[in-house]
């Protein structure tokens, strides 16, 4: 039997009418992967009733009458929204219903109920938000991305271990390189966390290029880029930013006079290529490593076939058994000190 994926059907901006066809599409092309549909039945099953023969037992429901809503406090929603379909698909990855789960709910509490009812790894501080950026090279690693403001030098260890696993994992790299984001190359640049995570991540065994700068990000100079969640998150959405108003410059532009408008249309096939290759939905799903099991958060305004490559990401990661690689790693670096 393959992997099970647990869907929280009614988080994100769209709900059900984008993460049920995207379950359906997810199913027709991994032939031995399950879906179970979280939350409420009554308008779930609508959606796939002409299919539900087709996939069988490989389709199930999970009913959940609750919904975490995208203002809900983290705490809120822990504490008192017990049968939301978030909690309900991250208790199937707790009691082994499922091997993985994916939301593309509210992402504080996402982060709150998962490390609630999953709990961290041995020798894992805090989990951490990855999320996979197109390159020069194919795509880089980078974490964190907002779940840890202030990190110590310990931490940004941590971040390192998990991301390339991560990547040894689905990228199937033995020994992925890992780099530091600092504001300049020497050792004797960026602050004192910074300099000290340096330190420790040139002794801990893994494939350390050492520090980078954002510019390295794109270049796809290492496949994993470690920083705290403060500056990941400010990189994230200035690239997003920048990736907006170049799209935005470049409709401009062809539309300034009929001359430009025509080359427009000779450069359409370029174009298209060059949106396929920053296509956002190609790298949806971020998976928050460091937790006894696999939770991945989509964007909450994911389209269909977005949330679709999270669910790929997700049986990626469970079956090339993620959690245990961070596990094994960490408990060989904890030997290590000992």
């Amino acid at each position: 039997m393959g992997v099970t994926i647990a869907i929280d059907c009614m988080g994100g901006d769209h709900g059900p009418p984008v993460t049920v066809p995207a379950a359906l599409s997810f199913l027709r092309s991994h032939p031995d992967a399950n879906a179970i549909l979280v939350g409420r039945e009554e308008i779930l099953r609508p959606l796939f009733a002409d299919e539900a023969l087709r996939f069988g037992e490989r389709l199930r429901v999970q009913p959940a009458a609750e919904v975490v809503t995208m203002d809900d406090p983290p705490a809120i929603a822990m504490r008192t929204k017990k049968d939301s379909s978030m909690r309900v698909a991250i208790d199937l990855v707790k009691s082994g219903g499922a091997d993985a789960a994916v939301s593309a709910g509210n992402t504080g509490a996402l982060m709150a109920i998962s490390r609630f009812v999953l709990k961290t790894l041995p020798g894992i501080d805090r989990p951490a938000i990855a999320t996979v950026l197109p390159s020069m090279t194919g795509h880089t690693y980078v974490l964190d991305l907002g779940a840890n403001v202030d990190c110590t030098a310990e931490h940004l260890l941590q971040f390192g271990v998990m991301g390339a696993m991560l990547v040894a994992a689905v990228e199937h790299k033995e020994r992925p390189s890992v780099g530091l984001l600092n504001i300049g190359e020497e050792i004797i640049k960026g602050n004192d966390v910074v300099k000290e995570a340096g330190e420790l991540l040139r002794n801990s065994g893994l494939n350390f290029h050492g520090n980078i700068e954002g510019n390295d990000i794109y270049e796809g100079t290492v496949d994993v880029v470690v920083c705290d969640g403060f500056v990941g998150n400010v990189a994230l959405k200035t690239s997003e930013g920048l990736a907006q108003m170049i799209g935005a410059f470049l409709k401009e532009e062809f539309k300034r006079s009929p001359l430009t408008r025509l080359m427009g249309v000779i450069a359409l096939p370029v174009l298209r290529r060059f949106k396929r290759r920053v296509d956002h939905r190609l790298y949806n799903g971020a998976p928050l490593l460091g937790l006894r099991g696999v939770v991945l958060k989509s964007h909450g305004s994911a389209d269909a076939l977005a949330f679709e490559n999270a669910l790929v990401r997700a049986a990626e990661a469970a079956s090339n058994r993620l959690i245990e690689r961070i596990s094994e790693r960490m408990s060989s670096m904890n030997e290590v000190k000992a």
